[in-house]
């Protein structure tokens, strides 16, 4: 076995003056010698061999030299994923009853789905919930100013995209995120029910996820209303007609969700099993 004292015997990848200083250090503290291998505890991860790393953590951090690769590694990213939830929980932990509410970024202005969009706003605001949408314009914006006019609490989770489109001005609290599943976890964890308008393939992993979420108890029952049968009643049409006649689904899950046309009738659904 090779002596792990002697540098000149050290494994290729790792620093001779190193290994026999560790070596050393373990003579010293009564540790076994010859383990013919040199290690390096760094926190819970323990490196061997060819993967020691040399220097130690507190000397690489504060050694300025180098290049800036570090900030795009997957244990950087971990720490941002981490301080998005921080910031979230932060900025939402004290917001009390919500409701979150879905919608396409594409609905005009003009139309009756943007109105509409107003009108739950302002019902469920009325109502004492706080709206959280998206932050983007279209039936997120509607929501959005009409709990803004109804003297309500309007959040806006945005996210980043490559076509930036910002927080609309209707938000009190906005808080925008890199990655999609932390501002998912923001939509489920602060709100008590969701009500979703016609929307596009955002708003249906949003519906589906919350779907699935209810369906496997993973969070505790809460309303999931969709507004708009003719927006709506094909996709319900293809839930009845294909999954649950094939086994893919059953016949209880589609009281999951309800459909409506009438504001008052989606507000009261989502408030009253919310309460």
């Amino acid at each position: 076995m090779t002596d792990a004292t002697d540098p000149q015997d050290a494994p290729s990848g790792a620093d001779p003056w190193q290994e026999a200083a560790a070596a050393a250090n373990a003579a010293a503290e009564g540790r076994p010698e010859g383990r013919g291998w040199p290690e390096r505890h760094t926190g819970p991860v323990i490196r061997r061999r060819g993967q020691v790393l040399s220097g130690t953590t507190d000397q690489r951090l504060l050694d300025s030299r180098g290049d800036a690769e570090w900030v795009h590694s997957d244990p950087w990213r971990v720490l941002r994923i981490q301080s998005e939830f921080v910031e979230g929980f932060g900025a939402l932990a004290e917001l009390g009853p919500a409701v979150s509410v879905f919608g396409s970024a594409r609905t005009p202005v003009e139309s009756r789905e943007y109105e509409a969009g107003v009108r739950i706003g302002r019902a469920l605001a009325e109502a004492g919930f706080a709206v959280i949408t998206g932050g983007g314009p279209g039936a997120m914006e509607a929501a959005n100013k009409g709990a803004l006019a109804a003297g309500g609490v309007s959040v806006g989770l945005g996210i980043e995209l490559p076509f930036e489109q910002g927080l609309n001005p209707y938000v009190d609290i906005g808080v925008n995120f890199r990655y999609f599943f932390v501002r998912k976890t923001m939509f489920v964890k602060y709100a008590r029910g969701f009500v979703v308008l016609p929307g596009g393939f955002g708003t249906l992993d949003e519906l589906f996820e919350a779907l699935t979420l209810v369906q496997t108890k993973k969070v505790t029952r809460f309303p999931i209303v969709l507004f708009g049968t003719e927006y709506w009643g094909g996709l319900v049409d293809w839930i009845h007609r294909t999954l649950v006649a094939q086994g893919k689904a059953s016949s209880a899950d589609l009281e999951l969700f309800h459909v409506t046309d009438d504001i008052e009738e989606a507000v009261s659904l989502v408030t009253k099993e919310s309460a």
